[in-house]
């Protein structure tokens, strides 16, 4: 019987069915694999917690902070700031507190170190020689073992670890005036990894005698995550504070918010000029003080373009802090000057946060009106 002949038309499909089939098998083993974005981290919001004294408080999941208010009509008590919740937070010890104070001559924090020593809480403390004061002889009399400093810079901490896990820390002296008279932050973050590298500090001054020039560059985690919060922690001299805040100066885009004490850093001077030449909004609160200050560039950046507002309330300007983009705030004991990089004992907190930041800009734009602009002269 004489075979039938396959139509060429079909042969056409079969041999394009084969083609497509070998390209779609070729383009799928070729082309990356589609990968599912995970949804962002969904931050909670800020809650004011409502306070009688004269302090401010802001809290998250990751943070708290606490911000002096010297015009309260309270403050004049001086009860009731933020060192109330430092000492309750003492009396929560249970097995260690470790102190670094520049100066310390509050009660409240006297009495709740010698409460939580004589229940058998391990507590120990590094100062500045320079502010031994009464309170600190209390302690010290009381069994406490106080180190002082040796180095020819300031031992300028003002932190408290509680229990390896507790940390505070800012720009607040433990003093009455730094409490009640000077506007000042305080933050507390609870982190073991945190409270690690505090402590390693500590101990580097507490237990090995390393103060300034002499510490060394040990921090055990100098970026780490909290609920999704990436922190960075630095201290000076030992971790080029000033490079890291020239980098981030240097990466901001619109705005730049500074809240500073004092200010002459000619490193941090540059990264704000060359911030105002890219079209960066440069805008500085500082101390009336910081205008006497040797080495300052506060007129010349004026004369740049900057908006630098001179505080010529009653008490100081104390805070060191730099908000960029309002979404990353810089804070700790740091001021912004040469022998705060290069010769004192500094701790700096850098915190990618816009909840953080937008309060340090609402506390700005309060407080604000009461501020002089500089002139360019």
């Amino acid at each position: 019987m004489p075979t039938k002949k396959t139509p060429f038309w079909r042969i056409a499909l079969a041999l394009i069915g084969v083609v497509t089939a070998s390209l779609l098998t070729w383009r799928g083993l070729t082309q990356p694999t589609t990968t599912v974005t995970p949804p962002p981290i969904l931050m909670g919001a800020v809650t004011p917690v409502p306070a009688s004294g004269p302090v401010a408080i802001y809290e998250t999941e990751t943070w708290t902070l606490y911000l002096t208010q010297p015009d309260h009509p309270a403050a004049r008590r001086l009860r009731g700031g933020p060192d109330a919740y430092l000492a309750r937070a003492i009396d929560q010890a249970q097995h260690e507190v470790n102190v670094a104070t520049y100066h310390l001559d509050l009660w409240s924090l006297r009495d709740a170190l010698l409460r939580a020593h004589e229940r058998g809480v391990r507590v120990q403390i590094v100062a500045e020689r320079d502010h031994v004061t009464p309170e600190l002889k209390d302690l010290r009399a009381a069994g406490i073992p106080v180190r002082l400093d040796g180095d020819k810079g300031l031992m300028h901490h003002k932190f408290v670890v509680i229990d390896g896990y507790d940390v505070w820390t800012g720009s607040m002296n433990f003093t009455v005036a730094g409490t009640y008279h000077n506007e000042n932050n305080l933050i507390r973050i609870q982190s073991e990894r945190l409270a690690k590298n505090y402590n390693r500090e500590f101990m580097e001054m507490f237990r090995e005698g390393r103060f300034g020039a002499a510490s060394r560059a040990d921090t055990p985690y100098p970026r780490l995550q909290i609920n999704g919060i990436l922190i960075e922690n630095l201290f000076s001299p030992d971790d080029d504070v000033a490079l890291r805040l020239l980098g981030l100066l240097r990466q901001a885009q619109s705005r730049v918010l500074v809240l500073a004490f004092t200010w002459t850093s000619d490193t941090l001077t540059q990264g704000l000029r060359e911030a105002h030449q890219r079209g960066v909004q440069v805008e500085m609160g500082v101390d009336e003080n910081a205008l006497e200050a040797r080495g300052n560039d506060l007129r010349a950046l004026a004369r740049a373009g900057a908006w630098i507002w001179i505080d010529e309330s009653p008490g100081l300007l104390h805070h060191k802090v730099m908000v960029i983009d309002r979404r990353i705030v810089v804070l700790g004991s740091y001021n912004f000057t040469k022998n705060a990089e290069t010769r004192n004992d500094e701790n700096v907190l850098i915190v990618h946060d816009p909840r953080l930041a937008q309060v340090f800009e609402t506390w700005w734009q309060t407080h604000q009106p009461r501020f002089r602009l500089l002139e360019a002269k």
